[in-house]
């Protein structure tokens, strides 16, 4: 059982003392509100508004709001007696409670909705209204404008083929806009836990674009959103899809082997596949493996492990009755592990203010959400997430074969961000030492997606490399390099440098080519049908 220290316990003593001081510097605060206050607290963007700071009412109750949260975050880390891994879970509860009580998402509580309100004879309140009614019909937290984007319309829209269709993936073939091409294709392997297009957003921002304006080959692998015919999916199964898409493009091409990227799920995947591969003698069919945000090894996975105990699994368990999981848990549990930026914010926006939504690609594609095999799932968070199987050799097998990523020799590129909250870069890191070929490892600026959707032209945020053979992840930080803008440049370079040779963009280089195709990208998978 936890212990909370008693009365007689000298650290409990000096934090009721910090307590009551911080009580009394309150008061002092409400009677000369232009007194110092912590730099963290002065840039909560929860009280940007200077009413939170001109108004000597709404002062006090932010910055009493703020002091209790710290005080309650503080005696969550003197708890006794429970192990690390239940103190984070207890602080992440924690924060999840408080982020949810800050007076900025109660209408009475919030100068910014009352004068709103006034303003608008009440109008702003039916809207917000309108916005939670609405919410409550779709099961979802809206988080941008319905009708500003469309896939198809204004996001993936790089042209190009589907090639081919099975059950549980359609495969695309982008349309060549150079004369001479690399001679060793590119196939792209996203989580089916999203769609696709968060690599083919609007062209500016689109990866698959720079890709081929690079002179890549490029193929993207579309994954089908689960039903219920899909409640045997298993892993094997998206580890047979990520090969056969591999020995599809090799024979469509007429080529010995291909590049390969692996993004989040399907980059753990990509490494299991590649370690079958390399047990079964075919690891010269893969040129090179790029890693996404990937994680192999799940002894610390970041705050998605809070969710993962026996009875979240039997809750899983219980909300997939159709072989299915319904993609709008998922995309809960994600925004909660974010809720102050992707739940409250928007409740105050969109619900207290009755603000228009805005329109952002990003959040467009968050909220598109992708339902998974519930077999699969519950494997994947058992085997990986807690049992942490994968990087034992021989303990996870796939159609028979035992998986041993240390037989893995393929060139590798590893991708972390360096604020990533879902794939934490140092337990991506730890995939520089699982593989036994040259590993490059990059670390970017930003986080789980825009850490990776960085394109050179936006001159946004910075990466680091090192030349040398750090141990740690510390150490490769300490003596790294760092260069502003994106790291795509430096992954293209990397790529070059294993496939030198170039080709004509003709023939099968080009979508069609001679076979017939089954219609144009993005494809039916994409949209749900």
């Amino acid at each position: 059982m936890p212990v909370i220290p008693g009365f007689t316990d000298p650290g409990t003593v000096e934090r009721m003392g910090k307590f009551w001081l911080d009580g009394l510097n309150l008061w002092q605060q409400m009677l000369s509100p232009k007194s110092a206050e912590p730099e963290a607290q002065a840039r909560d963007k929860r009280f940007n508004a200077p009413e939170w700071h001109e108004n000597p009412w709404f002062d006090f109750l932010r910055r009493s709001y703020l002091t209790l949260s710290d005080h309650l975050l503080r005696g969550v880390d003197a708890v006794e007696g429970v192990s690390e891994k239940q103190k984070e879970q207890m602080r992440f509860a924690a924060r999840g409670f408080l982020d949810a009580m800050s007076p900025s998402n109660f209408p009475m509580t919030n100068p910014q909705v009352m004068a709103r309100a006034v303003e608008t004879k009440g109008e702003s309140l039916m809207t917000g209204f309108k916005h939670l009614l609405a919410d409550f019909e779709k099961g979802q937290l809206t988080h941008t404008a319905p009708d500003a984007f469309e896939v198809g319309r204004n996001l993936a829209t790089t042209p190009g083929k589907v090639v081919k269709r099975t059950p549980l993936y359609e495969l695309i073939q982008y349309t060549p806009t150079t004369d001479q091409m690399n001679a060793v294709p590119l196939v792209i392997f996203p989580p089916w836990i999203n769609r696709f297009y968060i690599l083919d957003l609007t062209p500016e921002k689109s990866f698959i674009r720079w890709a081929v304006a690079q002179g890549l080959s490029v193929f993207m692998v579309s994954w089908k959103s689960a039903d219920a015919s899909m409640k045997d999916v298993i892993w094997d199964d998206y580890v047979a899809a990520q090969r056969d898409a591999i020995d599809t493009v090799r024979d469509l091409l007429d080529v010995p082997a291909v590049h390969t990227i692996g993004y989040c799920v399907a980059g753990t995947t990509l490494a299991a596949t590649l370690a079958l591969m390399a047990a079964r003698g075919e690891g010269d069919r893969v040129a090179s493996a790029t890693f996404f945000t990937a994680q192999v090894d799940f002894q610390a996975p970041g705050e998605l492990a809070h969710f993962i105990d026996d009875d979240q699994l039997s809750a899983i368990e219980k909300l997939s009755p159709e072989g299915f999981l319904d993609g709008r848990y998922m995309a809960l549990t994600f925004n909660l592990l974010r809720g102050r930026d992707l739940i409250w914010n928007y409740v105050t926006n969109n619900y207290l203010l009755g603000k228009d939504y805005t329109a952002f690609d990003l959040l467009h594609w968050n909220g598109d959400t992708t339902n998974l095999p519930a077999k699969w799932h519950l494997s994947y968070l058992r085997d990986l997430y807690r049992d942490n199987l994968l990087v034992e050799p021989g303990r996870l097998s796939v159609d028979g074969t035992a998986l041993d990523l240390s037989k893995v020799h393929t060139p590798a590129y590893v991708q972390a961000g360096r604020e990533d909250h879902i794939a934490p870069a140092e337990s991506v890191w730890h995939l520089t030492h699982r593989l036994s070929g040259p590993v490059r490892f990059v670390l970017a600026g930003s986080g789980h997606i825009a850490g990776v959707v960085n394109p050179p032209a936006a001159g946004k945020y910075q990466y680091w490399t090192n030349e040398s053979d750090p141990p740690s992840l510390a150490d490769f930080v300490a003596g790294a390099t760092e260069t502003k803008g994106s790291w795509w440049p430096d992954w293209i370079s990397w790529l070059n440098r294993i496939d030198a040779q170039k080709v004509a963009a003709t023939g099968a280089r080009i979508p069609g080519g001679g076979r017939a195709t089954l219609g144009d990208a993005p494809g039916d998978y994409v949209r749900g049908r």
